[in-house]
C-alpha cells in the first residue's frame, strides 16, 4: 500500500493538484481581502453607509433585551441572529473569486493555445489511380485494385 501510494504522489497530477490548493488559498486570501478591506467599504457607502457584516436580524433576544449596537454586541449577549450581510459579503466574495479565476483561467488557455501545436503525422495517402483515401502502408488500393508502390 505504501508503494501504490508513494506511486499516487511521484505522479504529476497529485504535485500539481497539490500546488494548485495551495496557490489557490493563498490567492483566496489576497481576494478576499480585496473584497472586505477594498470594495465593500465604498460599496457600502454609496449605499448609505451600509456596513454589510452589521446587517441582522434577530429572532430571539439576549441576555440584556434587545435594541443591539452591532452584530457583535447582539452575539456577546446571546441574541440568535440571521446574519444576511455576512451572507452578502460571502456572495459578493465568491462572485469575485470566481469571475478572477474564470479571467486566470482564460488567459492561461489563452497562453496555451499561442504554443506550438505538435505535428500530426498522416495515417493515409491518396491512391495515384483513383484519387481515393487509402491507409499508407496499403500496397494494394481496396478501391480500384491498383498496385501501388
Amino acid at each position: 500500500m505504501f508503494k501504490e501510494f508513494q506511486k499516487f504522489i511521484a505522479r504529476g497530477n497529485a504535485i500539481d493538484m497539490a500546488v494548485g490548493v495551495i496557490i489557490g488559498v493563498a490567492f483566496g486570501s489576497i481576494v478576499n481581502s480585496l473584497i472586505a478591506d477594498v470594495l465593500m467599504p465604498p460599496l457600502g457607502l454609496l449605499l448609505g453607509n451600509v456596513d454589510f457584516s452589521n446587517l441582522y436580524i434577530v429572532l430571539k433576544d439576549g441576555i440584556n433585551g434587545g435594541n443591539y449596537a452591532s452584530l457583535a454586541d447582539a452575539k456577546a449577549n446571546g441574541a440568535v441572529t440571521i446574519n444576511y450581510g455576512v451572507f452578502i459579503n460571502q456572495v459578493a466574495s465568491f462572485l469575485i473569486v470566481a469571475f478572477v479565476i474564470f479571467l486566470f483561467v482564460k488567459s492561461i488557455n489563452k497562453l496555451r493555445s499561442t504554443d506550438e501545436k505538435p505535428e500530426v503525422k498522416p495515417t493515409t495517402k491518396e491512391c495515384p489511380h483513383c484519387n481515393m483515401q487509402i491507409p499508407l502502408n496499403a500496397t494494394r488500393c481496396p478501391y480500384c485494385t491498383s498496385e501501388l508502390t
